[in-house]
């Protein structure tokens, strides 16, 4: 990964050049090849690895805990999702969805 020199974010590759990535800035520098070789790029994240927490989201089929009781109807097994909520240096916060009845709640570790 490759900052810029003059505002501090990230630089993406461009043909033989690096740019840049804000907008404002637009700062550009021609790519050191040996150095090229050491970077790793990576793809844009695709639908199924980014995580759904709002209303409308489709819990079924992710993973199950059976450690909780849903506050609604009481039945002992839910859907969940984990997102980073927080700091880095916080624990995440479990997103539930009751497998009986569909009531939402989280969990603050």
């Amino acid at each position: 990964m490759q900052f810029c020199d003059d505002c501090g974010s990230m630089m993406k590759s461009m043909g033989s050049q690096m740019v840049c990535a804000n907008d404002d800035c637009q700062a550009t520098v021609v790519k050191d090849e040996e150095k090229a070789a050491e970077f790793v790029s990576t793809e844009e994240q695709s639908g199924d690895e980014v995580i759904e927490t709002e209303e409308g989201a489709n819990f079924e089929g992710k993973p199950t805990a059976t450690d909780v009781t849903c506050e609604e109807c009481g039945h002992g097994e839910a859907w969940y999702t984990i997102k980073q909520t927080g700091a880095a240096d916080e624990p995440p916060t479990r997103f539930f969805k009751c497998k009986e009845c569909g009531y939402r709640w989280r969990e603050y570790n």
